[in-house]
């Protein structure tokens, strides 16, 4: 019965240690992302690659159609 209880302890120390571990480096990535501008102008030789047209995306959505 002793030996039970010992092997199952040791499941549930492992259990725990690898959930801090887990739960720490989340908490380092959200750190990390957290800082992250992803709204920020870009820098560099960035060109605009999407123009909206006055034409609505249904009207092309069904101009394929006919």
């Amino acid at each position: 019965m002793g030996r039970m209880v010992w092997q199952i302890m040791k499941v549930v120390i492992m259990f725990v240690i690898c959930l801090m571990l887990f739960f720490y480096g989340l908490r380092l990535m959200h750190n990390e992302y957290e800082q992250y501008h992803r709204y920020d102008l870009p820098e560099g030789p960035a060109i605009k690659v999407y123009q909206q047209s006055e034409e609505s995306l249904l009207r092309h959505f069904y101009s394929f159609f006919r």
